[in-house]
């Protein structure tokens, strides 16, 4: 029997919730209150302005991004922190689309989360010069690679289902077709196990504030393989990026290694929070971590599937080809999701019909899991969902 990694005592976890989110926000760490406190009361409060150098804030989006590079199986000095997950978006389309000048198409996937799409297009209208976005679907991915595709930017666990792309794989066919590979790892840090050095990808980019519980508004990161980054001209040449931001020169001069990729003043409350966030993950092995979400999620689909004969599966039913969650179709899926909440049980919605829950060991065990399930077999045999006050759309779903 796999070894299940419940660590719900370092978790400020609300009595009588289940917390099955999908995940667009990971739970709050107990740590993380008393080092916002700190940073906040202390270091701003007793050292001001000096904090930035007794307090170390300068160096921490550093230390930040070399603690998320162990979980994403990348080097030290190869992970940069800091700005919001389009910003670092924009960053790597338009890098790799200098590395291969000659080349006109941005290739994604039509089920890519519409954020990166829109930052693609948005690069797209900025520069002009003859550029396009180029979408197709997961099984259509590897044929549609040609001599004019610059970079292939992709999300590694798909948002909506579920469905993992086999990293190695495509980033192997995409560089053997002359382009540059860019993953997404929005729905993969900290949920399923990446090897970023093995799978030898120009860059990848990422948000905290899901499975590595980073809080709302929590940094993003940029990953540049070590090899090329020297060679990287950051489109965004903010002053932390630079070499010597002190010295005050009036031309940009890129930081040596990732650090080039900063922009803005760090968030150095949001940062310090996610510095204690991740002390969780001080002696968790991924690939326990993984083997504890595969038994969560695939009970999860047994039980609701005996229980819920109306909901379809929109995840891969293989657990090899799907990331730590699990999506089902329901034509009245977001009041389904509303009546589950109603009664303790957190999931969410996307549109146009998917219950999404997402498996995090960390605060799941097996008991959450398949009473989740009895509710919800509960409220779809008693068409519960079907009250008005279930069916009025909130700003998020």
């Amino acid at each position: 029997m796999t070894t299940i990694l419940p660590r719900k005592d370092l978790f400020v976890l609300p009595e009588d919730i289940i917390y099955l989110d999908g995940n667009s926000l990971g739970v709050l760490p107990k740590e993380a209150s008393d080092r916002a406190l700190q940073t906040i009361n202390q270091e701003w409060g007793q050292h001001l302005i000096c904090a930035w150098n007794s307090a170390g804030w300068m160096d921490l989006p550093r230390v930040v991004g070399n603690r998320i590079a162990r979980l994403i199986g990348a080097p030290e000095g190869s992970v940069a922190t800091g700005d919001t997950l389009s910003i670092k978006v924009y960053q790597a389309l338009a890098a790799a689309l200098k590395m291969r000048p000659d080349r006109k198409t941005i290739l994604s996937d039509s089920g890519n989360f519409p954020s990166d799409l829109y930052m693609a297009q948005g690069l797209i209208d900025t520069i002009g010069q003859g550029y396009r976005l180029k979408t197709v679907t997961h099984g259509e991915m590897l044929e549609a690679i040609d001599d004019d595709t610059a970079v292939v930017m992709l999300t590694h666990v798909d948002y909506r289902t579920g469905q993992m792309y086999d990293m190695k794989a495509v980033t192997e066919a995409v560089q053997n077709a002359g382009a540059v590979m860019l993953w997404d790892l929005a729905h993969s840090a900290g949920a399923v196990p990446v090897d970023l050095a093995a799978s030898q990808a120009e860059f990848a980019v990422g948000c905290s504030y899901k499975y590595l519980n980073g809080g709302p508004g929590a940094p993003a990161f940029i990953y540049v393989r070590p090899d090329i980054v020297s060679d990287i001209q950051p489109a965004l040449s903010g002053w932390l990026g630079h070499d010597a931001p002190f010295a005050m020169e009036h031309d940009y001069r890129p930081a040596f290694g990732t650090e080039r990729m900063r922009v803005g003043t760090p968030p150095i409350v949001q940062l310090a929070i996610l510095d204690a966030a991740l002390d969780v993950w001080d002696d968790v092995d991924m690939a326990d971590l993984r083997k504890a979400s595969v038994v969560l999620s695939t009970c999860f689909i047994e039980e609701v599937e005996r229980r819920c004969p109306d909901l379809e599966l929109a995840s891969p039913r293989d657990p090899a080809l799907r990331g730590s969650q699990v999506s089902f179709r329901f034509e009245n899926g977001y009041a389904a999701i509303q009546a589950l909440i109603a009664r303790g049980v957190i999931g969410d919605f996307r549109e146009p019909n998917i219950m999404r829950f997402g498996f995090t060991p960390l605060y799941l065990d097996l008991d959450d899991v398949r009473k989740a399930a009895q509710i919800l077999g509960e409220i779809m045999d008693t068409d519960a969902w079907n009250d008005p006050k279930f069916m009025t759309r909130a700003k998020v779903t």
